[in-house]
């Protein structure tokens, strides 16, 4: 789960503003090389991370320039779908509605308590500038990407989401850093897409299927519940549960869109025989939302993605090879463990510096064996 390595590199030989949040959180701010300034622009950036799987662990305080109301919002009528019109096509619709320039706000609260003894962890709060590009539209398919960018002007890689219509299976989170591929019961599929969401270095994360409603004018999409693993948010700074449940929904507004998450965190473990035990500790809620902006330029972004958007082919093509091996795959190394994120960063340095994927492919090729097991299923569906 990328870990944006060398978290203060800023120079000429490098596209790369940050490089590891957890390294930073190790060495301590005193050892910043930043002006007070700059090291306030940073802490806004890395405070926004927490909201996906590949994100930073949790800063206190954010930037009063993320804060900032200055960039004004653009507000857009929300489509819905007419009368005759095919359900499919307004649903195609509100997934392209994400696509833009926000400035997003997460909120994240620890809610109804499971557990006995257990105390509430404090509000997560964070906000960031983040451009989502359309990167595939196949018609039954939508690729999304998101690029934060920092107050400074620098492009971060974030978290991606597919959409695929009718998907008849796919990969699930199943405890233990493990993924596998399971079929859907074809009863469940008519009408439905599936929400695929894959960390910054492409790596999954979460996936689930739902129905996109479109009464009264508002377009929203709800999630099954499903497994995932912590974000970065958590894992760095807590060891008590192994796993969220969570339900996802995704709601088109005037001002951009919502993402509203319904997570219940999980402790998951194994007896002496290794059978699976799990038992709920608490429940959370999280916000985050879309505000759709101007002024703010995100053109660096766009650039990046321009020089590295083939590279970033491969490396989905990767990961999509080691799920058809075997079906199964388990990362082979700890959640706080960023090695693997960071080689596939560089790689992509490496290849805006000298644009040839021959001279990156044997290099990402070692980087999958050496991280990615490949596992036969256990059973399936």
């Amino acid at each position: 789960m990328y870990q944006l390595k060398h978290l203060f590199q800023i120079s000429g030989r490098s596209s790369r503003l940050f490089t590891s949040p957890v390294g930073y959180m190790r060495s301590g701010i005193s050892s910043l090389l930043l002006s007070w300034p700059a090291r306030i622009i940073v802490l806004g950036v890395l405070v926004n991370l927490l909201t996906a799987c590949m994100v930073s662990s949790q800063l206190a305080k954010s930037s009063t320039l993320f804060t900032s109301q200055r960039y004004s919002t653009t507000e857009r009528p929300v489509a819905g779908c007419a009368a005759n019109e095919r359900s499919f096509n307004c649903d195609r619709r509100a997934i392209l509605a994400m696509v833009g320039d926000y400035h997003v706000t997460s909120d994240f609260d620890e809610t109804v308590v499971f557990k006995a003894d257990y105390t509430r962890r404090p509000p997560g709060r964070s906000n960031s500038f983040e451009t989502v590009i359309l990167i595939e539209d196949t018609g039954r398919q939508i690729s999304l990407q998101h690029i934060l960018m920092t107050a400074d002007g620098h492009p971060i890689k974030h978290w991606r989401q597919d959409w695929i219509y009718e998907l008849s299976g796919h990969w699930h989170y199943v405890g233990d850093q493990r993924f596998e591929l399971r079929g859907r019961d074809p009863k469940s599929i008519p009408g439905t897409w599936t929400q695929l969401v894959y960390e910054a270095n492409d790596a999954p994360c979460y996936a689930a299927s739902g129905v996109w409603q479109h009464g009264q004018g508002v377009s929203s999409w709800t999630s099954e519940r499903s497994w995932r693993p912590l974000p970065q948010r958590e894992y760095t700074t807590r060891s008590d549960y192994q796993l969220i449940a969570a339900v996802q929904r995704h709601t088109i507004t005037p001002q951009g869109w919502a993402h509203e998450q319904d997570n219940i965190k999980v402790v998951h473990t194994q007896n002496d025989r290794q059978e699976a035990q799990s038992s709920l500790l608490v429940r959370e809620t999280g916000f985050n939302e879309y505000r759709r902006i101007t002024g703010f330029d995100f053109s660096p972004a766009l650039t990046y993605w321009q020089e590295t958007a083939p590279y970033w082919a491969t490396v989905r093509t990767r990961w999509h090879k080691a799920f058809k091996t075997s079906g199964a795959i388990r990362f082979a190394f700890p959640p706080d463990d960023s090695s693997m994120a960071d080689s596939i960063f560089e790689l992509a340095d490496a290849y805006r510096k000298n644009p040839r994927l021959e001279f990156v492919q044997n290099q990402l090729d070692q980087t999958f064996r050496k991280f990615i097991q490949n596992e036969q299923l256990a059973f399936s569906k």
